[in-house]
């Protein structure tokens, strides 16, 4: 006999009615899940973008001054380095503003989209590095960089993948122009491209 009870007692428990809330809950957890995964990432900065072209444009000048390849390349490290820092604060900043997490879901497919291209990049400047191809790396600093927005892009605004592409065509004509070409190239590229993007993503998606 004392082992009815224990049955009565889960029999009891499956007749007991679900709680609503706990169910609304659980659909609202969801419905909000899926939101995040088909949302943009949108603090993609515009004024950040503006100010890494701006000093791109710089960089282009003081590259073209110099003698020493090894000098030009150090001059557009420099600017690499600059550009990255400028770029995340100016999307960290506009991410607070837009309360839009660095570490969301559109903000990871964001990154995951745009890091791969850019450490073939690096490994391809080491490469040319080794063997003095210096007359080379701009080209494929703007391909490589343009598959990086374009990739990321796709999980971003439109503007994003636009000025990818652009990036890429750049990089495509830089091959068929001759080396010296290359620091203009780059000022058109990373400089205006990054200045006109940057205004637009500025003037529509806020900032």
């Amino acid at each position: 006999m004392s082992n009815i009870h224990p049955l009565r007692h889960d029999q009891a428990a499956e007749k007991r009615p679900v709680d609503i809330s706990d169910r609304a809950i659980d659909n609202l957890r969801f419905i909000r899940e899926t939101m995040e995964r088909s949302t943009s990432f949108t603090a993609v900065p515009g004024y950040g973008g503006i100010l890494m072209g701006t000093t791109a444009v710089g960089a282009a000048y003081i590259a073209a001054q110099q003698i020493y390849l090894r000098n030009w390349l150090i001059v557009w490290l420099t600017e690499a380095f600059l550009a990255a820092a400028i770029g995340f604060l100016a999307m960290w900043q506009k991410s607070k503003i837009a309360e839009q997490s660095l570490i969301s879901t559109p903000a990871r497919k964001f990154a995951f989209g745009f890091t791969p291209p850019l450490l073939c990049g690096v490994a391809i400047t080491l490469g040319l590095w080794r063997y003095e191809h210096y007359n080379v790396m701009a080209p494929a600093w703007m391909l490589c960089y343009g598959a990086a927005v374009v990739t990321g892009g796709a999980f971003s605004i439109r503007a994003v993948p636009v000025m990818g592409w652009i990036f890429m065509l750049f990089g495509a004509a830089a091959f068929a122009l001759p080396a010296a070409y290359g620091n203009y190239m780059m000022a058109a590229s990373f400089g205006l491209l990054h200045i006109i993007f940057g205004a637009i993503i500025a003037r529509r998606y806020g900032g």
